[in-house]
């Protein structure tokens, strides 16, 4: 409880300070997902503390941790839904179809939850098949958009524009790093529910994996995808889409002097900025690279 309790503080606060670097906001929904467990383990605390020194048990706080729970377990599997799709790395916004879809799966998967608590008939299976509905989803969108900023890599390296490649490989690094974290989040998941021993002492020491996996799982996706000083505005390259294959759009580059130069707040990174036009679509949009001269 402490130490999910400080790390959701830090995360808070850590997310604060940085607040002007995050081109969306993913990083205030995952500070969201501690808040949540350490009012979980708050509210199971209060209960069994209640219940062993006053021997009054209060139904309220038991459903709370229930519910809070349940809201946890709902919440991390929707910030990796909203990771896999590319939220913060290949895109600033998802399309009304995607949200839509995130929104479903996420209410079948907490309305499946609730009923295998509750320990409602044939929904273990239901709960099963919702795991391998949600992680083939979010392995086929990590992989789509690995497959998207292996393009964009190679088609900056096409146009000479090397200033640019170091920061789409960084996500490109972060996306490879978040689809290893996934693969362990489903072989322990999958793992704990298919145990099928249901002895006290089975019970227990799978909680306690638990609960040590959950924290160090998403204490390292949170690290990969923490705030960055990246450059303004740099925060995805746009994708043109066409019926043969994924295409760039044209990259200009433009040289300023050094007084115009540090109006910008990072030196380090060359600032790619996509231009749209007046009806905000990607159609027809260039991408404008500006660079310190003789940097």
């Amino acid at each position: 409880m402490l130490i999910w309790g400080c790390s959701a503080v830090s995360w808070t606060v850590n997310t604060y300070k940085n607040r002007d670097f995050q081109p969306n906001k993913l990083q205030w929904m995952l500070a969201f997902v501690p808040w949540t467990k350490s009012l979980q383990l708050t509210l199971a605390f209060l209960f069994w503390y209640t219940c062993l020194s006053t021997n009054v048990c209060s139904l309220w706080i038991s459903f709370g941790a229930y519910i809070t729970g349940i809201l946890f377990q709902t919440s991390a599997f929707t910030s990796f839904f909203l990771i896999s799709h590319g939220y913060c790395i290949t895109c600033n916004h998802l399309s009304i179809s995607e949200r839509r879809t995130i929104a479903a799966v996420g209410s079948v998967f907490y309305l499946t939850l609730v009923g295998y608590r509750a320990s409602v008939p044939y929904f273990s299976v239901l709960l099963l098949l919702n795991y391998f509905v949600v992680f083939y989803v979010i392995f086929y969108h990590i992989s789509q958009n690995l497959l998207v900023l292996r393009d964009q890599l190679s088609f900056i390296d096409d146009e000479d524009v090397q200033a640019m490649r170091d920061a789409i490989y960084t996500k490109y690094v972060m996306f490879k790093k978040f689809q290893g974290a996934m693969h362990v989040v489903a072989v322990s998941e999958l793992a704990l529910f298919i145990n099928m021993d249901n002895s006290l002492e089975s019970y227990w020491i799978r909680l306690m994996v638990r609960e040590c996996a959950q924290f160090f799982i998403f204490l390292y996706i949170g690290w990969i995808f923490r705030c960055q000083e990246f450059a303004p505005r740099f925060s995805f390259m746009p994708a043109l889409k066409s019926k043969e294959a994924p295409a760039g759009p044209p990259i200009y580059s433009i040289e300023m002097d050094a007084a115009t130069f540090k109006e910008f707040t990072s030196h380090e990174w060359h600032i790619g900025v996509p231009t749209l036009p007046r009806k905000g679509s990607l159609k027809d949009s260039v991408l404008v690279v500006i660079q310190q001269p003789h940097a």
